[in-house]
């Protein structure tokens, strides 16, 4: 799946090559896109402040989820489908119910925007990274902030857990990739990209 600038959400097939599904919903450019873990439901993020859920199979979209007060960054489902985490330059995050479309909760802490939403491989908890160059980790039942990793001098621009939840990676404006142990330690900081560094993944 891809979004772009030019507000459309589009599914490709892999093999063929062949666009199966065309998105046409936003109003303004996409900034993340998301598949549900069953494959099913994909869903789109946008400077339009909206998120919307669309129908894989049919490219139907059957849900808009309103409640950002600004662009939304970044989009992510829980392991288990079930919630669905969003990041915002409204300096929160929210969890929101991917079946109803209610917003469970909204957590305030960040500073300035917030620019990726990662869960844990558990799905018990979410690290935020963002403008204020931190990275926050939540307690998803709680929506206590359980750690705050601070190290980067720049911006927070991705994060993402390990396969086993152990270790999280931070990418940065400050052209640095840090690895940080769930107690709040950083354990390795990589320097080697010439600019900011946009996105971090491990492999499986």
């Amino acid at each position: 799946a891809t979004g772009g600038t030019d507000g459309v959400v589009r599914c490709w097939d892999v093999a063929s090559g062949r666009e199966i599904l065309t998105g046409k919903g936003h109003n303004s450019w996409v900034s993340s896109v998301a598949f549900s873990p069953d494959g099913k439901t994909l869903a789109s993020s946008s400077s339009d402040r909206t998120v919307k859920l669309w129908n894989c199979h049919s490219g139907e979209c059957f849900q808009t989820l309103l409640g950002h007060s600004d662009m939304v960054r970044s989009v992510v489902f829980s392991p288990d489908g079930q919630t669905l985490a969003t990041g915002s330059d409204d300096r929160t995050v929210k969890l929101w119910n991917c079946h109803s479309g209610e917003c469970l909760q909204t957590w305030q802490g960040h500073s300035n925007w917030v620019l990726s939403v990662a869960f844990s491989p558990d799905g018990k908890t979410l690290a935020s990274g963002g403008c204020d160059s931190t990275v926050k980790l939540w307690d998803c039942r709680s929506g206590d902030c359980l750690q705050i990793f601070q190290g980067h001098s720049n911006w927070v621009r991705s994060v993402a857990f390990s396969p086993d939840g152990k270790i999280l990676a931070s990418g940065s404006n400050d052209r640095t990739v840090k690895l940080w142990g769930r107690s709040g330690e950083c354990l390795q900081t990589w320097q080697g990209h010439s600019d900011l560094v946009r996105s971090v993944a491990f492999s499986p």
